[in-house]
């Protein structure tokens, strides 16, 4: 098993493509709105499919420390920048610390 760090490159693409998958199913007007329409289960569901299919070319070779912090802050910041507000940010990147650490 080898530990990659991510080019700068790949990672803003990796995150963009991220962010674009979870906006096309869960928008900022959706996830922002306080009468929460979608379950907590169902946002779970959205990005755990989002993430994982993100991830499976990555399967191979896990993410090493580095490219995890890395990731998880340009993920952060990208999300905000998107418009999606600080309660659905921490629980985004939860999920994805999640994920890449499973």
């Amino acid at each position: 098993m080898s530990y990659t760090l991510f080019s700068p490159s790949s990672l803003d693409a990796l995150v963009k493509g991220l962010v674009q998958g979870i906006v096309t199913r869960y928008p900022p007007v959706i996830a922002n709105y306080p009468e929460q329409p979608v379950s907590r289960e169902r946002i779970e569901e959205i990005l755990e499919e989002i993430f994982a299919s993100a991830f499976q070319a990555y399967r191979e070779n896990r993410i090493g420390l580095v490219g995890r912090t890395r990731l998880r802050s340009a993920f952060r910041w990208e999300l905000r920048e998107t418009g999606y507000d600080e309660k659905f940010v921490d629980f985004a990147v939860e999920k994805l610390v999640e994920q890449i650490t499973t």
